[in-house]
Formats: C-alpha cells, sequence, structure tokens
C-alpha cells in the first residue's frame, strides 16, 4: 500500500489542484511500479508559511522580502 505524503504552504491552491496532485502522484505509482490506485494513499498537508523555514528565516519574511524587493523596482 503507498503512501505519498505532499508537504505544501497554505497559498489558495484550490481543491481543483488538490485533485489533480492526488490523480497524478496516483498515475505515477500505477505508470511506473504497478501499483493499484484502490490502495494507494496520497496526503497532503498544508502548512502556514510562518511554520516553514528556509535559509534560517520563514517563509512569511522571505515572501515578505520579495515582495517588497519587486516593488522598489517598479
Amino acid at each position: 500500500m503507498p503512501y505519498v505524503n505532499i508537504k505544501i504552504t497554505r497559498e489558495g491552491v484550490t481543491a481543483a489542484e488538490k485533485e489533480r496532485l492526488i490523480r497524478g502522484v496516483t498515475g505515477l505509482l500505477v505508470e511506473v511500479l504497478r501499483k493499484d490506485p484502490a490502495s494507494t494513499m496520497v496526503v497532503i498537508d498544508e502548512v502556514e508559511t510562518d511554520n516553514w523555514g528556509l535559509a534560517n528565516e520563514s517563509v512569511t519574511t522571505l515572501r515578505a522580502r520579495a515582495r517588497a524587493a519587486a516593488g522598489s523596482k517598479s
């Protein structure tokens, strides 16, 4: 029984996009490993950007800095 856990930041991913991820991952497991889709579990966890860190900072801080930099170029 394959189990796939996808972690993404909580930033407006739609239900339709999540469905596409689930179908795509399941289809890949069927195609590559010949797994039964009925026994394939896909879980999508959405994480607040304050709770996701990269390069010593939260994603919230990194995104704010990127927006500020983009705004100063205008």
